[in-house]
This record gives structure tokens, C-alpha cells and sequence, in this order.
């Protein structure tokens, strides 16, 4: 509970540490700056992970563009061997 305490402590103290440094000319310059920094922050883990999700759906593409392939080879031989087992005069069951 203590632990807790002095959290929320630290929290509200940042807080007002920030408000105080935002009135003075100089303070708000360096908050400017810091914003500035984790917005350029934030948009390259943004861009780094459209481009990671992007290769990973052509990762996923290309499987299920194999996979179907894959299946549309196996039906296509079946078939073909489905075909000559019935011209060589032989059954299904075999």
C-alpha cells in the first residue's frame, strides 16, 4: 500500500512539475522539443510496423497461394491416375 502511495505521489508530482515547466518560455521549449522527439519516436515504430505487417501478409499470401497450388496439383494427379486405372481396365479399389 505504501508502494502504491508514493506511485501516485510521483505521478501527481510530474504532473505539476510539467504544468510549472510549461508556463516559463524556456521550459515550454524544451517540452516542444521532447514531443517532437516522441512523435518522430512513435512514427517510426509506426512505419517499421506497417512494413512488418505488410511482409508478413505476403508471407501468408504466398503459403496459401502454394497451398492452393499444392491441393490443385494433388486433385489434378488423382485425377489423371483416377483416368488411366479406369483405361487399364482396373478398379477403383485397387
Amino acid at each position: 500500500m505504501k508502494n502504491l502511495l508514493w506511485f501516485l505521489f510521483g505521478i501527481a508530482g510530474g504532473f505539476v512539475i510539467a504544468h510549472l515547466m510549461n508556463k516559463d518560455p524556456r521550459g515550454h521549449e524544451i517540452l516542444a522539443e521532447v514531443d517532437a522527439r516522441i512523435t518522430e519516436f512513435t512514427d517510426r515504430i509506426g512505419d517499421a510496423y506497417r512494413e512488418q505487417e505488410a511482409r508478413f501478409a505476403g508471407i501468408v499470401d504466398d503459403g496459401a497461394a502454394a497451398a492452393s497450388a499444392a491441393s490443385a496439383a494433388a486433385a489434378t494427379a488423382a485425377t489423371a491416375g483416377t483416368a488411366q486405372t479406369a483405361a487399364d481396365g482396373g478398379s477403383l479399389a485397387d
